[in-house]
């Protein structure tokens, strides 16, 4: 009797569809895993769901069981927790972290999944891929004790990378944003927070994560002289103007990149699976269950995407729920 299963594809940006799929059985080196929850990543998963990823940005924007091709019919999605049904002994039952889109059962290699830590309950484990990331932004950027750090954009990476730097020692941090609502973000997170006019300055490194051209600017206005400011925001296919003249090389500023897709150089004796199981370790927090805003069954997300592609909810991590296991 062939296995199925139900994935969400988005037939073309804009529209998304619930689609009937055939799973194979599992070989002996692969597990078939029941999903029990999986997270939206809203800045990264609207901009697919729009069609915005531009044409020369397509294969390194591919997500690893990534199906179809942008911008669409495409598959996508890499936030997902389940419960192993079949495979190895060591994993069987156990619940695990997949980067794989939103789908109610899938099969893949047992290298693929990473079991996640009892002290992590499974509906915050979502959050594994997002703060893998925050691990390699700060790993990129290397904080020093006693550093002055701003992290211009509350959204779901930026608030990540907050609540990372919330547990170094003698470190001041602000979570700065546009929107007055971040701020309980912010205090549940043990960060400060503040209004882009009223963001303390005079940093040795700050963040950026806002996505936008004005975040960027104000970004390196908070630098103290030599500040970086570590850049984390996807513009997709998106121009961006940067003031560049002023004081920008008399203040001798640096704007660097991160992401995700590579381990930073400056941990070389770290793999992938280290970063993830790292990511996974730090999720024992209870503080990140700020992060998750929202919450839906998966027959709602063809309704759901455009209306976090659009702003209507106002999300940092909308989860997934799995009740009907087919």
């Amino acid at each position: 009797m062939k296995r199925t299963a139900r994935a969400f594809w988005i037939g073309s940006p804009g529209h998304g569809e619930i689609r009937d799929v055939t799973l194979p059985d599992p070989a002996g080196d692969e597990v078939l895993v029941r999903s029990l929850w999986s997270g939206v990543s809203r800045g990264t998963e609207t901009l697919v769901f729009r069609g915005g990823v531009p044409e020369s940005q397509h294969a390194a924007m591919r997500a690893p069981f990534q199906e179809g091709d942008f911008p669409g019919p495409v598959k996508y999605g890499y936030l997902n927790v389940g419960v192993v049904e079949e495979g190895p002994a060591a994993l069987l039952g156990r619940t695990v972290f997949c980067l794989y889109p939103h789908q109610t059962r899938y099969v893949v290699p047992a290298s693929a999944v990473t079991p996640v830590p009892d002290s992590v309950p499974a509906g915050r484990a979502v959050l594994a891929g997002t703060v893998e990331t925050a691990v390699n932004a700060l790993w990129d950027a290397r904080p020093l004790i006693g550093d002055r750090i701003a992290v211009v954009g509350g959204g779901m990476v930026g608030s990540s990378v907050a609540a990372l730097l919330a547990r170094f020692p003698g470190v001041r941090v602000q979570l700065v944003d546009a929107d007055p609502a971040r701020a309980k973000t912010a205090e549940a997170l043990g960060v400060g927070f503040a209004l882009p006019a009223d963001a303390l300055g005079d940093c040795d490194l700050v963040v950026h994560a806002s996505a936008t051209e004005q975040g960027l600017a104000r970004a390196l206005e908070l630098l103290a002289p030599e500040g970086t400011v570590l850049e984390l925001s996807w513009y997709g296919d998106r121009k961006v103007s940067l003031p560049l003249g002023e004081a920008f090389h008399s203040r001798r500023l640096v704007i660097r990149s991160s992401q995700v897709g590579t381990v930073s150089p400056h941990r070389a004796d770290r793999s992938y699976a280290d970063r993830l199981a790292l990511a996974l370790d730090l999720l024992a927090d209870p503080a990140l269950d700020a992060l998750v805003t929202g919450e839906s069954d998966f027959e709602e997300l063809p309704d759901l995407l455009p209306r976090l592609a659009s702003g209507e909810i106002p999300a940092l991590c909308h989860r997934v729920r799995y009740t009907d296991i087919g």
